[in-house]
């Protein structure tokens, strides 16, 4: 982004049960050895916008007025606008930010955002999982799937997993590289062959 652009998160969570949280939980508690000290389990949309922006009152009215973002009826919405602003966890909760590897661009809110404002800007998207977690429980051991009975909310194949570590950084998914991909390489065909 050009200088003088600024990152703002929109933490986004169900207003009801979120079925996949319910589900995960139940899961984890069945399968998962880490699990015995999950208390709770909360999944949150985190959305970054990066650009030219305007000040908090004008971008909670954006945010608020386009489905690109999220549904005022059944969803809340808390804006923070950097680090010294809190995020919407309870004193105890970790966080587990999970998002898929080169598609957290969201290429309709950008589209939108210029329309409406004239502005360019990068939309990207995440799932943030809130987990509060006793007896010192490692959140990697939750979050990071690495067989059957370890890890469950990040697939490393094809998705990317940042912990906060302390105070949740703004941005938190800005600056992603795309991955390298690797170049195939053509078999060798065996000795012998003409």
């Amino acid at each position: 982004m050009p200088r003088g652009s600024k990152t703002i998160q929109a933490w986004v969570e169900l207003m009801s049960d979120d079925p996949e949280a319910v589900s995960a939980l139940a899961v984890a508690r069945a399968r998962l050895p880490a699990a015995r000290d999950l208390g709770q389990l909360r999944r949150l949309r985190l959305i970054e916008v990066s650009g030219p922006l305007p000040g908090r009152r004008q971008l909670e009215e954006l945010l608020h007025r386009s489905i690109q973002f999220y549904n005022p009826h059944k969803e809340r919405c808390t804006l923070r606008m950097g680090v010294a602003d809190p995020v919407p966890l309870g004193g105890s909760e970790r966080v587990a930010l999970v998002f898929e590897r080169g598609g957290e661009r969201r290429a309709a809110a950008e589209r939108w955002w210029r329309h409406e404002t004239g502005e360019e800007v990068e939309v990207r998207e995440g799932v943030a999982w809130a987990l509060r977690l006793e007896n010192g429980a490692a959140l990697e051991d939750l979050a990071l799937v690495r067989g059957r009975h370890h890890g469950l909310l990040c697939n490393p194949h094809s998705q990317e997993l940042r912990l906060a570590v302390g105070e949740v950084p703004c941005p938190w998914m800005g600056a992603v590289s795309e991955p390298k991909r690797a170049a195939r390489k053509r078999p060798k065909s065996p000795k012998g062959d003409a």
